[in-house]
C-alpha cells in the first residue's frame, strides 16, 4: 500500500490537497484524517467542504460533532470525534448512514476504534521542516488509482 505525500510550507498548500480530495471524492468514500492538535486536519476539511458546495461558513465540528453539507451527487459529513468516550458513540452520531450515504471527513478517527472501515481513505499529517507532510493510502486497489491521479 503505497502513499501520495504532499509537503505542505504553508496553510495554502493544506487548503490546495483538499480540494483535490475533493476532486476525486465518490459517495461511500471516508477520509480519515489522523493529526495531532493543530496539525491542519480541520483546514484540509474546510477546503474539501468549499471545493464541493457553496457553503459560507464551515465550522469545525468540535462541539457539535458533526456538520453535514449537501452536494448534488452526496451529503458530506464531517465528523470532528475528539469529545466521544467511546467508540460506540459513533452510531448516535449517525455515522453508520454516513458512511454509506455519503462522504465522510472523519477527524479523530483512532476514536472509532475497529468501526473505522478498512478501505478508508487514511490522510496522515504530521510536522516536516516549518510545515505540513500530508500522506494519503488506502487498502482499496480502486481508491488507490483515484489517488494515484492526484500526482502533478
Amino acid at each position: 500500500m503505497n502513499s501520495i505525500d504532499f509537503i505542505c510550507a504553508t496553510e495554502k498548500d493544506t487548503i490546495s490537497v483538499g480540494k483535490k480530495l475533493a476532486g476525486i471524492a465518490q459517495k461511500g468514500d471516508v477520509f480519515a484524517l489522523f493529526g495531532t492538535l493543530g496539525m491542519g486536519k480541520s483546514v484540509l476539511s474546510r477546503a474539501f467542504v468549499h471545493a464541493l458546495t457553496d457553503a459560507d461558513e464551515v465550522p469545525s465540528p468540535t462541539f457539535t460533532l458533526v456538520q453535514t453539507y449537501e452536494t448534488p451527487n452526496f451529503d458530506i459529513y464531517h465528523f470532528d470525534l475528539y469529545r466521544i468516550k467511546s467508540a460506540e458513540e459513533i452510531f448516535e452520531l449517525g455515522m453508520e448512514e454516513a458512511i454509506y450515504e455519503g462522504v465522510c471527513l472523519v477527524e479523530w478517527p483512532e476514536k472509532m476504534g475497529a468501526y473505522l472501515p478498512n478501505n478508508a481513505f487514511r490522510v496522515e499529517i504530521t510536522p516536516f521542516a516549518s510545515g505540513r507532510k500530508i500522506s494519503i493510502k488506502t487498502k482499496d486497489i480502486n481508491k488507490q488509482k483515484r489517488l494515484e491521479t492526484l500526482v502533478d
